[in-house]
């Protein structure tokens, strides 16, 4: 009898806890169909990076060659050496250009203030932006020029606003125009400066990129 009534118990409470589970999935929806957790992936952080440019948004020679004589006020042929020095270095299709004009002075230390448009053809119209800077260098006078500049790896007009500083030893004279080159997070930029009085001394610096004209270069 007392064996009888033991597996009775032991029958009674199996049933029981076999029909927990459907009860307790019927109260926690979702609960009886739940799969175990997923193992989480750690998210990584965007980075930047330069998308290839197809030739339908970059200048060509002949584009580069017509738009920067006229700007700058001097021959094809001119313009050519200096074009043809930064092609060299950086190839022969730049994603923008910037058509601007700056004035500048130093007595050891000096200071550059410039205006210009940014010109994509992706853009619908050309975006203003200024620039501004300090610059080391040996020598003092003052002057005002304007600045042809080509952009390499620039994929819209916005990348444009930061600072960029000069690289170490790229300045030089090609046919009386003064160029420099100044990058920052894969882009590059290559001002060609044509004017009375321009100093390639003072391009020993950085230069900072805005929306807005800033008085202070830092």
């Amino acid at each position: 009898m007392e064996r009888r009534q033991l597996e009775r118990r032991q029958f009674v409470t199996s049933g029981l806890a076999l029909g927990a589970v459907p009860l307790i999935g019927g109260l926690v929806p979702g609960l009886a169909n739940a799969a175990p957790p997923a193992t989480s992936q750690p998210v990584s952080s965007p980075t930047y990076q330069n998308n290839p440019a197809s030739e339908d948004s970059t200048y060509s020679r002949d584009e580069v060659l017509n738009a920067g004589s006229n700007f700058l006020g001097v021959t094809v042929e001119a313009l050519g050496g200096a074009i043809e020095r930064i092609f060299g270095d950086y190839g022969d299709r730049p994603t923008a250009y910037i058509a601007g004009e700056e004035g500048s002075g130093a007595i050891g230390v000096g200071l550059r203030y410039g205006k210009g448009l940014v010109h994509m053809k992706s853009a619908q119209r050309p975006t203003t932006v200024y620039w501004q800077g300090p610059s080391i260098g040996f020598d003092t006078g003052a002057n005002a020029s304007r600045v042809f500049t080509l952009a390499y790896f620039l994929d819209n007009p916005e990348q444009v606003f930061r600072r960029f500083p000069g690289v170490e030893g790229s300045a030089y004279f090609i046919g009386g125009l003064g160029v420099n080159y100044q990058r920052a997070e894969g882009i590059v930029l290559a001002p060609i400066r044509a004017g009375v009085g321009f100093r390639l001394g003072a391009n020993v610096g950085w230069l900072s990129y805005s929306k807005k004209r800033n008085i202070l270069p830092f």
